[in-house]
Parts: structure tokens; C-alpha cells; sequence
């Protein structure tokens, strides 16, 4: 994969943005740094002008858009999504990349598209939003006006991709992010059935953990074909005793019940 290539499979999604000035405001950012593809999320409608004035000779980006009505639609094919959010929380992650370790990583990432996820201009992203990706990457900022604009956020991150993004070759390709979804709801499922294995909100984190997993490792089908199976054959294994040590005590009463 060339240099080229690995930038055209990045995708900026936007987050229900306030104001179409700063869409066109992205639109020229991406396109300076050769990335094209734009989703924007949500019902919002803007006004042409504004987003075309600001966007100037990148209108061609804002044309070829893509609209989804939630994120995780705008996310499903994706095989590497990342929430842009400086804030962090109990709910938000438990680590988080810098622009450069974002750059690595998608490098190294198999053929696919990757999602950079940008929120509100005014609060960012929802824990749920930020829920809804695989890892985050924070822009180190002055702790005494840590702030950005959406656009110049934007900037710094495909500015730090079209830099530092190496053509390696990547031999696996992975799955997208809607598989891996997949695979986590049944090896989750497949715990629920082991008595008293999840206590309140254990479950929902436990899928999340390791969707979020799963994406990072960049697995491939085959790969995650046998994590599922995995998992399967152990309920499976836990079953079969459970019946066995029944059926065992059954007949242990029945011979205690003969004359």
C-alpha cells in the first residue's frame, strides 16, 4: 500500500456539526493533506453558502460526502475507528494515542477503511459517541487554553497522518468494525451463559472491552472465527458437565429410591 493509498481509505466523520462554515473549514483541511473522504452524522440541514465559501476550492469534498443517520452506521464498515476527544473519564477509554502513535498505527493496519471521528464544536463527543470507537486520539495542548477548533483540530490530525504515514505492506486483511461487534456480542453471549458471570453493568462493558480489543488486533476472519469458537466450545464443555453431574445425581436418587 502505497503512501497515496493509505491516505484515501481515511474517512473524517463528523458529528452532528453546528455550523457549516466550519464543514467547509474541514473540507480545506482535508483536502491540503490529500484525504477526501468526508460522513457527516446526522439530520442537521446547511446552508451552501457558507459551507462552499469556507471550503473554497475543496468543494468537490463537501460534494462526495456521505450522510448516516448515527454513528455507529458511519462506523460499520470501517476496520479502525478513532474518537478525537481530549477529555477523558471512567467512560472514555482507558488509553488514548497522540497523532504520531495514531499515524503508526494505522500504518501497520491491514487494507480497510479507518474512521477519525470529530464531535461538537461546542462538547465534543458523548460518552457513548466515544463508546461507539475502538480507541481515541488526543492532540496535546497548553493546559491553560486546551480548546481547538473543529477545523483546526481536523488539520493537525491529517497534517500528522499525510507526514507520517509509511507505505508498508500489510499482508492480513482485517474485518470491519461491524464483525468484530459481532464476534464480541456472541463470545459475551456465550459468558452470559456460565451462572452469575456478569453482576450490574458487567456485560455491556465486557462487549465493549473486547470489541475494542478485537478491533486493535486487526483480526482477520479466520482469526475471528476461532475466538468465536473458542468461547463456544467452552459453554459447550461447561454444558455437557452440568448435564452429566444431573443426569449422575438423577441416578444416584433413582438407585436409592429401588427396594
Amino acid at each position: 500500500m502505497d503512501h497515496q493509498a493509505n491516505l484515501d481509505r481515511i474517512q473524517i466523520v463528523l458529528v452532528d456539526t453546528q455550523d457549516g462554515a466550519n464543514i467547509g473549514s474541514v473540507c480545506r483541511a482535508m483536502k491540503t493533506m490529500g484525504i477526501s473522504r468526508l460522513a457527516i452524522v446526522g439530520d442537521r440541514s446547511y446552508d451552501e453558502n457558507r459551507v462552499r465559501t469556507l471550503a473554497l476550492h475543496a468543494s468537490d469534498v463537501w460534494e462526495r460526502h456521505r450522510r448516516f443517520e448515527t454513528l455507529p452506521q458511519a462506523l460499520a464498515d470501517s476496520v479502525l475507528t478513532v474518537g478525537a476527544t481530549r477529555r477523558r473519564g471512567k467512560f472514555r477509554k482507558f488509553c488514548a494515542l497522540n497523532p504520531e502513535q495514531l499515524a503508526q498505527r494505522v500504518s501497520t493496519t491491514g487494507d480497510g477503511l479507518v474512521s477519525i471521528v470529530f464531535g461538537r464544536e461546542a462538547d465534543g463527543l458523548t460518552d457513548d459517541e466515544v463508546a461507539a470507537c475502538s480507541m481515541i486520539v488526543t492532540i496535546p495542548t497548553s493546559p491553560a487554553f486546551p480548546s481547538l477548533n473543529l477545523s483546526q483540530a481536523v488539520q493537525v490530525i491529517t497534517y500528522t497522518l499525510y507526514d507520517r504515514l509509511k507505505p508498508w505492506p500489510v499482508e492480513a486483511s482485517p474485518v470491519p468494525q461491524s464483525r468484530n461487534e459481532q464476534a464480541a456480542r456472541r463470545v459475551v453471549d456465550c459468558l452470559d451463559t456460565l451462572p452469575d458471570y456478569f453482576k450490574g453493568d458487567e456485560r455491556i462493558w465486557t462487549y465493549r472491552f473486547l470489541r475494542d480489543t478485537f478491533i486493535r488486533a486487526s483480526l482477520t476472519e479466520s482469526e475471528v472465527q476461532k475466538m468465536e469458537k473458542i468461547f463456544l466450545k467452552m459453554t459447550r464443555i461447561k454444558t455437557h458437565k452440568g448435564m452429566t453431574a444431573i443426569e449422575s445425581r438423577q441416578d444416584a436418587q433413582e438407585g436409592e429410591e429401588q427396594p
